[in-house]
């Protein structure tokens, strides 16, 4: 199969994770941002997590150099544009971009202004590509409940329109479910669809409380549920789908190697599982790189691609209409 031809959905991509070296090099010299370096191979090296990572801490460090220059109306959207063009070049139909809203305050952005700007940034790429695409919002489990409550609050008026779910990334410690309950029971009144990243680093249960606590309709990566009974039957019966990310596993040593992934073993049992970049520059891949490297894995058989892809669609939180769009793409 031709991966790079082929339709394909994006579920689980970071914004902040998937920047050219070439704007984050155009933005610093032009706002005079201080960079380790200005040669943009060796700057590409600061950007993209080995593969021998040692974990997901070290991993998610590759993130400090982005957000020196997410920090304008102007720059969010040019980087939210460059992402959907980048994904709509190897056919990507449909794209969910993740990103915290809070991490781009330093400079004195308003919330609000920094959420439209990436809307903004979506909707250009959507006037100039056949993508069409949507804005999870994502709260820091390294931050308060409170901060959590803050994006809830002033993402309300953004939903429909260009705004779809909400989420809890970074870090992950065992129990960090009960810390946010409050709040994304609050997002859930509002309106808003329910992802969380559990399971990405060896706690199993984090995902069965995500789902029972936090009321998660898909999983970020929920590779330890194969260590967890309990968080592998929930996800199989209630049909909780896993927004899975083969090469970030690797790096953050969710996984040793790609053979060891689940994602196949998951997918043969009835589980439903979805293929995702997660971060496009920090990982140094693609929708198509990913599908080849899981391909190359476990031989995936056209019914298989095929079944991974309407997984995805049904599973994404775009309105009946895109749906129907995207089932005709394939």
């Amino acid at each position: 199969m031709d991966f790079l031809t082929l339709p394909k959905i994006e579920l689980h991509c970071h914004l902040d994770g998937s920047l050219r070296a070439e704007t984050i090099l155009d933005i610093a010299k032009k706002e005079g941002i201080d960079l380790p370096t200005f040669n943009k191979e060796e700057l590409q090296k600061e950007l993209v997590a080995p593969l021998d990572c040692e974990s997901l801490d070290e991993y998610l460090k590759r993130f400090d150099l982005p957000n020196l220059v997410m920090q304008s109306k102007e720059n969010l959207k040019r980087i939210s544009f460059e992402l959907f063009e980048d994904a709509a070049k190897e056919h990507v139909k449909y794209m969910e971009v993740r990103f915290a809203p809070l991490l781009h305050i330093k400079k004195g952005l308003e919330v609000e202004e920094i959420i439209s700007s990436v809307i903004d940034g979506m909707r250009e790429a959507e006037s100039q590509y056949e993508i069409k695409g949507n804005i999870i919002l994502s709260c820091m489990r390294t931050m308060s409940a409170e901060s959590a409550f803050e994006v809830v609050e002033k993402g309300k008026k953004f939903l429909g329109k260009g705004v779809v779910a909400i989420d809890l990334c970074a870090n992950e410690e065992e129990g960090f479910c009960r810390t946010f309950v409050e709040p994304i029971a609050l997002a859930r009144q509002y309106g808003y669809r329910v992802t969380i990243h559990a399971g990405e680093t060896g706690i199993g249960r984090n995902v069965l409380e995500a789902v029972e606590l936090l009321g998660a309709e898909r999983i970020g990566h929920g590779v330890f549920i194969k260590d967890c009974t309990e968080a592998y039957e929930i996800v199989k019966n209630q049909q909780v789908v896993l927004e899975m990310c083969p090469t970030s596993n690797v790096q953050t040593k969710a996984v040793a190697h790609y053979r060891d992934h689940p994602i196949y073993k998951f997918h043969s049992d009835g589980i439903k599982v979805t293929v995702n970049t997660d971060n496009r520059t920090v990982s140094d891949t693609t929708m198509a790189k990913e599908f080849s490297l899981v391909d190359n894995e476990f031989h995936l058989s056209k019914d298989d691609y095929r079944r991974i892809y309407l997984n995805s669609v049904e599973a994404s939180f775009a309105d009946e209409i895109t749906k129907a769009w995207c089932l005709a793409q394939i």
